[in-house]
């Protein structure tokens, strides 16, 4: 039976509550209160819960406990409330109606007003036998505090918690989940949508170093651990600063929110920015504004790194006294010892005494056998030696020459750059790559923010050079087997995108810096002007081979002119499969793999002194599809009737294994009056290959792309082909949304279903309605239209830049369809979640300027209203 007096109590609670929330967005970018603000929220849920324990009136002999986060007193605003019902062993509530009502009644008035809870209900056996078989139930009673009920039965609950608990095996279950933790969050602080709670460097790597504390007796709290030893008290109080700072942007997270979100996604980075009193605004002399979200992201990796740091520190010194007799040393020199894998200094005044020690620390790590990773006492040393990397070092000729060894190493490169970034070290000696650190990228297909973005391209080239990657891409391995100095494309790869956030072209930006960097550091010409050029024409290939018609030889012999020779080329091939493959998982895939690896071989034979000759191309792939032809039993000459009404562009867009499928196919349907669907599992390795073969007509584009929006298939490329026999021969590459368990069921069905839509040849369908994706919504891409001839004047060159989005290949295509223009070749270019497709275009409408402005005006509003920011 309801209570009436539980409505008021609702009222009461929801007008404190709303106090408190309104003294959190109050604070403006001060942390200080937030903690006590916390512990307020978490005081008058527990004045309301004892409130209603009395309401049900519930015996004296049970308990009423908080426990997990609600356990440590600090309540965040839309945080559950999680409570155990703690009962005296023998009590068993299905043997008791009246305590089972009771019971009943006091989790319903909780939920009735307003309390959202997670309730359990069991006897001090239960509780023991719970936590000894699950670590997490163990950890969340570690933190229990009782809020009403017998003090008598709390006690013996937590005596027998504490016999229970055996602390190696606890501190090795919670190290585990620490380290699945992490991976789940790609081990990196500075994801673009990071999880203050459980990604690295946020609450829960506090937490755990607080619940180790308690389980080994260390101490549970921050001042508990100074006193031990395990950390200093200006570490203490970093800790503290920072873990206010976190608290405060998750606190102000749930209320912009109105529910518990943990994770700072697009769409609430900015609220929350403004929250803290930061504006986007413009800074002087830079085209683009700085946005609020960017100040308050950087805020919180900084933070989060530094908690990360510190948090590292106290591990390293937990283990250190649990295990005191495991970590024999072995010296190295006079400065460094080995203690079992990790770099320890001789004293904690190393650097102090000799700052060259710094980087000599990271270039031990690459040449001594057997290091693995740094010391506590390391890790605190290079912490508390951050002011002396100033100006001065950074000019000094032996940290200069160190640098440069570090990045020579034959062997342990990636690791000692993250290392070197990892403890604050890289942005304080190479001060440009300072200014990137936690720098967020709005441009839809990074997923890392700039520095963690160098850093996987560094490793990625690097990968290049290991045999036990050369699986991962065999043709760079080849190449890179051949390449003499490595760290060239190192050194590439770390400034390629240094000169992000600032204005301007940072590509120009970034050349400037490591052409200083060169100068300053004795770099050979030959080596500085190759290193200049990677930086400064690091998006040249990717844009070239995505974007241009890479069939057609005034474009091969113009980009073999800006690459100048073979070492340039070869160097910037491998640095843009490495840029490509570390902008996000999502990004790289085997079709853009093999348009980069066709440009380059394309490139080296003109580079090689030979000139593209046409017809002599010509005949090579069609000497080379003969063979491929006999090789599957075709009858003699039985490509002549398909390839005489095919023109030169078709053999100069199609390589000879293509030639040599469509010949096979369509050899005896040449002329046929029924349109031919055939598909295959694509050589490039993932998707299909889909080939159509029907007498043309203006909207033939459009009814194929219409299937492929509707039947949930991306397109990566298009080539299409009108025969002379004004046939169209078209051929895409696309992929399905899921991996298909069976290919060969796959492209049954494609063959089926697409032979019907254009046999059926029903009006043109509405494209496909599906959800713009928040990264969009937060990001919006304002749309770009250009429609110019080409260089000859014959066709007109579509470019497009806008949000990608489900059926927008299909959109542009049915407004091509209207105007009455055919498409020859479509290059579609899908970076994350921004789409840059070109098209080469045929029509009558093309000739009059009213009607091209019509098209692109047509084609910008259609754009602009599905995703895309104001047209432009």
């Amino acid at each position: 039976m309801n209570d009436p007096r539980i409505p008021q109590l609702r009222e009461q609670y929801q007008a404190q509550r709303s106090a408190l929330f309104d003294d959190i967005m109050a604070g403006g970018s001060s942390t200080r209160g937030i903690q006590t603000q916390l512990r307020k929220l978490s005081q008058l849920a527990d004045g309301l819960l004892r409130d209603l324990w009395h309401l049900a009136g519930l015996p004296g002999r049970l308990n009423l406990v908080g426990v997990g986060g609600f356990g440590r007193g600090k309540l965040f605003p839309y945080s559950d409330i999680d409570v155990l019902l703690l009962l005296p062993d023998g009590t068993d509530p299905e043997q008791d109606s009246e305590l089972r009502s009771a019971i009943e009644q006091f989790i319903g008035s909780c939920w009735d007003a307003g309390l959202e809870i997670g309730s359990s209900v069991r006897t001090v056996s239960q509780c023991i036998s719970e936590a000894q078989a699950d670590v997490t139930v163990q950890t969340a009673l570690l933190e229990s505090r009782r809020i009403i009920g017998s003090p008598r039965l709390y006690r013996l609950f937590q005596a027998a918690l504490a016999q229970s608990i055996k602390p190696d095996a606890f501190v090795v279950a919670k190290v585990l989940e620490m380290q699945q933790r992490h991976n789940k969050y790609e081990n990196t602080v500075y994801a673009l949508e990071p999880n203050c709670k459980e990604s690295p460097g946020g609450l829960r790597d506090l937490q755990l170093i607080l619940w180790l504390g308690r389980a080994t007796g260390l101490g549970s709290r921050w001042k508990e651990l100074a006193d031990k030893g395990l950390a200093t008290v200006y570490e203490v109080r970093n800790l503290q600063r920072n873990e206010d700072l976190i608290c405060l942007i998750r606190a102000r997270l749930h209320i912009v929110a109105r529910r518990r979100e943990d994770r700072l996604v697009f769409d609430l980075q900015t609220p929350v920015a403004e929250s803290f009193g930061f504006k986007t605004v413009t800074p002087a002399g830079q085209r683009f504004p700085k946005r609020a979200s960017e100040e308050l992201m950087k805020r919180y990796y900084w933070a989060a790194k530094a908690v990360a740091q510190l948090t590292q520190i106290l591990m390293l010194n937990m283990d250190e006294r649990l295990h005191p007799g495991s970590h024999t040393l072995r010296r190295i020199d006079d400065e460094f010892y080995d203690k079992a894998g990790l770099i320890e200094v001789a004293d904690d005044e190393v650097y102090q005494r000799n700052p060259h020690a710094i980087l000599r620390t990271f270039l031990l790590y690459e040449t001594e056998p057997g290091l693995k990773d740094l010391s506590a006492r390391t890790f605190r040393a290079l912490y508390h030696a951050r002011q002396l990397m100033d100006a001065k070092f950074r000019r000094d000729p032996v940290n200069r020459a160190t640098f440069m060894q570090i990045l020579q190493q034959p062997q342990g490169i990636t690791h000692a750059m993250r290392l070197l970034n990892q403890t604050s070290v890289l942005g304080r000696y190479l001060w440009p790559f300072r200014r990137i650190v936690g720098q967020m990228q709005h441009d839809l297909f990074h997923v890392y923010t700039v520095d963690q973005h160098i850093l996987m391209v560094l490793r990625n080239v690097r990968r290049f050079f290991m045999a036990e990657h050369a699986h991962e891409y065999p043709y760079c391995s080849q190449l890179a087997a051949g390449w003499d100095k490595p760290w060239i494309l190192y050194l590439a790869a770390l400034f390629h995108d240094i000169g992000k956030g600032r204005g301007g072209d940072h590509s120009e930006i970034g050349a400037l810096e490591v052409k200083r960097f060169c100068r300053d550091h004795q770099i050979a010409k030959e080596d500085r002007q190759l290193v200049e050029f990677l930086v400064r024409e690091h998006l040249t290939m990717s844009q070239v081979a995505q974007k241009q018609d890479t069939s057609d030889p005034e474009v091969i012999t113009a980009f073999a002119q800006r690459m100048g020779n073979e070492r340039r080329l070869t160097a910037l091939y491998l640095l843009t499969v490495a840029d490509i493959r570390g902008t996000s998982p999502k990004v790289w895939n085997a079709w853009k793999g093999k348009l980069l690896e066709d440009l380059y071989r394309a490139t080296l034979r003109v580079l090689g002194g030979r000139a593209p000759d046409v017809a002599a191309q010509v005949e090579i792939r069609k000497r080379e599809a003969m063979v491929l032809l006999a090789l599957s039993a075709q009858p003699h000459e039985s490509q002549k009737a398909l390839w005489d009404t095919l023109g030169l562009d078709y053999f100069l867009r199609h390589d000879a294994a293509d030639i040599a499928w469509h010949t096979r196919h369509l050899s005896r349907a040449v002329g046929s009056k029924s349109a031919l669907v055939r598909a295959r599992q694509s050589l490039a390795g993932e998707g299909l290959q889909v080939m159509v073969y029907a007498p043309d007509q203006p909207d033939l584009f459009a009814r194929i792309c219409s299937y492929f929006d509707q039947a949930g298939f991306s397109i990566l490329d298009a080539r299409v082909h009108t025969a002379l026999n004004r046939y169209a021969l078209d051929t895409f590459q696309v992929v399905a949304t899921d991996v298909p368990q069976s290919y060969r069921e796959l492209i049954n069905l494609v063959e089926s279903q697409l032979t019907r839509v254009l046999v059926d040849a029903q009006p043109l369908p509405e494209p496909a309605q599906r959800r713009v994706s928040r990264r969009v919504k937060s990001f919006p891409v304002a749309p770009r239209v250009l429609l110019r001839p080409d260089d000859k004047g014959q066709r007109w060159l579509l470019s497009i830049s806008a949000a990608d989005r489900a059926g927008l290949l299909y959109t542009v295509a049915r407004i091509l369809a209207r105007h009455q223009l055919s498409v020859e070749l479509a290059k579609i270019s899908t970076l994350g979640e921004r789409v840059e497709d070109s098209f080469l275009l045929q029509g009558p409408e093309l000739q009059n300027n009213v009607s091209q402005i019509a098209i692109e005006t047509e084609l910008l509003w259609a754009l602009a209203a599905n995703g895309g920011g104001a047209a432009g």
